[in-house]
């Protein structure tokens, strides 16, 4: 599993200045060369601390850390959906995310033009909001349309789909972003039954405030929390900004990390919170989850203490656990398999 991350923002907010610190870390990776895919996707390694400490208990040959994409597309404008500017072109190339950061500028400098010739970035995320929700309303729009069509077949499923489907239009059309809808049954449906669909008003979303905090209005940071939203406030000119960053996306998705070590690599690998044995497993190798019988099962920090992963056994700190026990963040496993 990787995590992915769409980046959104008008011009001029710093969008591309974060996308070009992201890409130019200088930060080689086995298998995971650090590198631009094409101009506007970038893998950015996950910072963890965890990582580095076995990888020297072990001495491993490689360290393979866990990876975010990031995708950035052109700078939307308002009336982007309607053909101006060039983002609304690019907001395809999002779709396939888990989660989007939009960057709104808070910072003031008379040297650096707005598009909309002022500061305001409570204006700005009502701007970007909208195009995205103009967006999905024309994805939404088209899928009702087939939808309506075989609904007058009598389909009891088909008139299932075309109520939901115009439900979801009608919460678009109230300038409402879904993730923000209070239906909890909503986005599960959403994400089960039309996951193809992508809406990018779905996904959770992460504010990026480039500035300092005397630069954000308090308005700004209300209105992000009643969107349900999370943020960061930071300079994106600044390098420590973007472990927070990362840091933040895998609180938002509710994402963990859990370790396998030895000689050969060290490697981080990401789950959901939740995730039960055998699938974790599978994240390794497809086979894993389908031979799977039981793991062997240390918290990297109980391993760093005992030294050695014989040293842990001999202090019987290295469990057995089964199909039913959820893997936890920082966990150091082996897979027993068929």
């Amino acid at each position: 599993m990787k995590l992915s991350i769409g980046i959104v923002g008008l011009p001029n907010v710093g969008k591309s200045t974060l996308f070009k610190l992201l890409t130019r870390q200088d930060i080689l990776i086995a298998n995971y060369p650090f590198a631009t895919i094409d101009p506007n996707v970038g893998i950015v390694p996950v910072p963890d601390e965890r990582l580095e400490k076995l990888d020297e208990l072990s001495k491993s040959k490689k360290k393979i850390p866990a990876v975010v994409e990031f995708y950035d597309i052109a700078g939307l404008v308002k009336g982007a959906s309607k053909g101006e500017g060039l983002g609304n072109q690019f907001l395809s190339h999002i779709r396939e995310t888990q989660a989007i950061v939009t960057v709104l500028r808070a910072f003031q400098d008379p040297d650096i033009i707005h598009v909309e010739n002022s500061v305001d970035p409570l204006r700005d995320l009502e701007i970007i909001n909208t195009e995205l929700i103009l967006k999905d309303l024309d994805a939404v729009e088209k899928r009702l349309a087939k939808a309506e069509s075989e609904a007058r077949s009598g389909k009891k499923e088909a008139i299932s789909d075309r109520d939901f489907l115009m439900n979801i239009k009608n919460i678009l059309e109230a300038g409402e972003l879904l993730i923000s809808n209070s239906d909890p049954h909503l986005l599960i449906r959403l994400n089960e039954q039309m996951k193809d669909l992508n809406l990018l008003t779905a996904k959770r979303q992460i504010y990026l405030l480039n500035g300092t905090e005397n630069d954000v209005p308090t308005a700004l940071i209300e209105k992000i929390k009643t969107i349900g939203a999370d943020y960061v406030i930071a300079d994106v000119a600044n390098a420590e900004s973007i472990p927070e960053l990362i840091k933040k996306a895998y609180a938002v998705l509710d994402l963990i990390s859990f370790f396998t070590t030895g000689e050969d690599e060290t490697r981080a690998w990401t789950i959901t919170r939740g995730t039960k044995a055998p699938q974790a497993a599978g994240v390794i190798h497809t086979d894993f989850e389908q031979k799977f019988i039981r793991l062997e099962v240390i918290s990297s920090g109980k391993l760093m203490e005992a030294k050695t992963w014989t040293a842990a056994k001999q202090k019987g700190w290295v469990r057995i656990e089964g199909k039913e026990y959820e893997v936890q963040d920082g966990d150091v496993i082996v897979v027993r398999h068929g």
